[in-house]
């Protein structure tokens, strides 16, 4: 494989030559002394070559994600050299050129995660079917024949993001004047339905919690991976949410953690109270990973958080099984007990940072109950080292505060 001191050392010769980096991807060396990336690849039997640009210009990373993309076009029966020609000269109402319009225009607005999700939908299930269609020409049996190659594969929640992907892009259409009707729309209720939601297993009985938490206080592997699981019940965020924390997002001096909204599921910034409990772990864990990335690094690529299966992972040696414990499923325990407790359901719902429903309530929130949230999770640590120790809950404060 070529690294970058090859690339550097490639120098020019009487003739042009190769030096092969990877399935089908090399640079090209002329005697000028530029060096060109180049794919050969097959396509229905006939040899083509791909030119992905000139280096240093075109970096070694830049063309092997250019040559991955390529490849996976290649597997979803696209020749790349009639789409990159497509994408240069496409037809203004084709179905390729308005997805185009529509990914652009949101594509800044997305998470990564549903940006990826997204993108390999529509390359992989729309447009190899769609591309070349004047969108305007588009039925609804014809758009529930693509989304009917999706199930047949068992992929019924794919087929329905597919769809709504698919009905976005029609609304786009119309707005621009080059359709006048959403096909997609006139497919809901069509697909098979989708496979009911699995919830994510959590011990909602305060006896077997308690030993869960001595357990994980006696995890003898990695300790950051330790922290971490003793840190997400005191918070209840989302695995993903702590996993990919960064130091500048705490402030332990004021007791909280501002996550930006962009790391967040519902998009909007959330904080995070933290208890006195919480804050004792973050100041045992920093010593241990201040100046990385991340709060919680992988053990094998620091440039990396920790993965939810490490967590998951530990929770298993710790003898917990998927249907019994999930690192999600302290957000399901936090809301039961809670709950139970006779917590306001709205500090619960905000400390989840769960989307209200109602827009007066939505509109109410934006104070996010912080002071109230501060109480109830400190109330809530407490409760936790109750149950580690096998001792009665402590006192419960009133819940008269008004808005924080």
């Amino acid at each position: 494989m070529l690294t970058l001191a090859k690339i550097k050392k490639a120098n020019p010769k009487d003739r042009p030559y190769k030096v092969f980096d990877q399935r089908g991807l090399y640079l090209l060396v002329n005697p000028t002394g530029s060096k060109l990336w180049r794919f050969k690849y097959r396509y229905q039997g006939k040899e083509k070559l791909l030119a992905l640009g000139m280096w240093p210009e075109v970096g070694l990373e830049d063309a092997r994600r250019m040559h991955q993309r390529a490849r996976d076009q290649l597997r979803a029966g696209i020749d790349p050299m009639t789409q990159r020609a497509a994408l240069r000269h496409p037809k203004p109402d084709h179905f390729s050129t308005v997805a185009e319009e529509w990914r652009n225009t949101h594509r800044d607005r997305w998470s990564p995660s549903h940006a990826a999700r997204t993108e390999r939908i529509l390359d992989k299930d729309l447009l190899p079917w769609l591309k070349d269609r004047p969108i305007g020409a588009i039925t609804a049996p014809e758009l529930l024949q693509v989304l009917r190659r999706i199930e047949a594969r068992g992929a019924i929640e794919t087929a329905h993001r597919a769809r709504r992907i698919a009905a976005q892009i029609f609304k786009h259409a119309i707005a621009t004047g080059r359709a006048s009707w959403n096909p997609a729309n006139d497919l809901q209720g069509i697909l098979k339905p989708k496979p009911r939601t699995r919830h994510h297993p959590a011990i909602t009985d305060p006896r077997e919690l308690g030993g869960l938490l001595r357990a994980i206080d006696g995890y003898r592997g990695d300790p950051i991976t330790r922290l971490a699981l003793q840190l997400l019940p005191h918070t209840l965020v989302r695995p993903g949410e702590l996993r990919r924390a960064n130091w500048d997002e705490f402030n332990l001096e004021a007791a909280e953690w501002r996550i930006p909204a962009h790391r967040m599921k519902q998009r909007r910034p959330h904080i995070v109270p933290l208890s006195r409990q919480a804050v004792a772990i973050l100041k045992e864990l920093r010593p241990l990973t201040e100046g990385h990335p991340f709060a919680f690094p992988g053990m094998r690529s620091p440039s990396r958080p920790i993965s939810e299966n490490t967590l998951t992972g530990a929770l298993r040696r710790l003898g917990y099984s998927a249907d019994r414990a999930t690192a999600h499923g302290f957000r399901s325990t936090g809301s039961t007990l809670l709950h139970e407790q006779g917590w306001p359901h709205t500090w619960i719902e905000r400390q989840l940072a769960h989307m209200e429903r109602s827009t007066v309530a939505a509109a109410y929130n934006h104070s996010e109950y912080l002071a109230q949230r501060r109480i109830m999770l400190q109330w809530w640590s407490d409760y936790l080292d109750a149950l580690r120790a096998g001792e009665p809950p402590p006192p419960k404060p009133g819940t008269e505060i008004g808005p924080g």
